[in-house]
């Protein structure tokens, strides 16, 4: 038992979940981790979910498991990995909710959703990205390694979430410190993404900053749509993209 525990231990990530899946894969059913949490070396998060005892596992410890455990295709996205890859320092967060983003049909256990994280979490499932490639790429939080939303792809599903939840002003806001973005990238998702308002936005805001990227891109293969959008009614119009968005700010 203690050579089994010993192996388990040194092979667990530190401030991660480990998912019973995980576990029966070190050569532990339920009975024994069960039989770990009464000697006092492991504490149970919920229905298939554990954690070394004594342990402070935040949402970032309990993603990896989402994705490296259970194999959920899924990642924080939008203006969390914009966060997370040091593209909105300045904003300020507090207990802002951290956005995963994830296909249709992707569902949260139960242990994930009832926990006690730092942050509110919140998954953001759609289909609208289509085949664009590459979403996601590691990056170390809190000590543990994620797969979280390129920076391209997360300026995407940051203008995907506008207004509903994300504002134009701090899209906007992020959308100037973008301006190495990979052109192949950008290109990809312009083609893929099936949001013509993220795209007429994605191009607006970049446009607003005359990125260098911009020059590179084949606007004759994007399909950006016809008729108007509008995100704030009474607006002003773009009249290039057709696209209604918030008057500049006075003062």
């Amino acid at each position: 038992m203690v050579s089994k525990l010993n192996q388990l231990l040194q092979a667990w990530p530190p401030n991660t979940v480990a998912a019973l899946r995980w576990l029966r894969g070190k050569g532990i059913d339920r009975r024994l981790a069960d039989k770990y949490v009464r000697s006092g070396w492991l504490e149970r998060l919920g229905p298939g979910a554990y954690q070394r005892a004594g342990a402070v596992v935040d949402w970032p410890g309990a993603v990896y498991s989402l994705q490296t455990h259970l194999g959920l295709e899924l990642h924080p996205g939008a203006i969390t990995a914009l966060e997370l890859r040091g593209h909105a320092q300045y904003l300020s967060f507090g207990r802002r909710e951290a956005l995963l983003f994830g296909g249709l049909g992707i569902r949260l256990p139960a242990w994930f959703v009832r926990g006690e994280w730092s942050r509110p979490v919140t998954l953001v499932t759609t289909s609208v990205f289509g085949n664009a490639g590459p979403s996601a790429s590691s990056v170390r939080v809190n000590e543990v390694d994620l797969d979280v939303a390129t920076l391209e792809r997360a300026a995407f599903e940051m203008m995907h979430l506008v207004p509903q939840r994300q504002s134009y002003e701090e899209a906007l806001q992020v959308m100037e410190s973008l301006a190495s973005l990979r052109p192949r990238a950008v290109q990809r998702l312009l083609e893929n993404c099936a949001s013509v308002k993220a795209k007429r936005l994605f191009l607006h805001t970049a446009e607003r900053f005359r990125h260098p990227w911009l020059k590179r891109l084949d606007l004759s293969k994007v399909n950006l749509g016809s008729g108007r959008r509008s995100i704030h009614p009474g607006g002003r119009l773009d009249r290039k993209y057709n696209l209604v968005v918030a008057r500049p700010m006075q003062g």
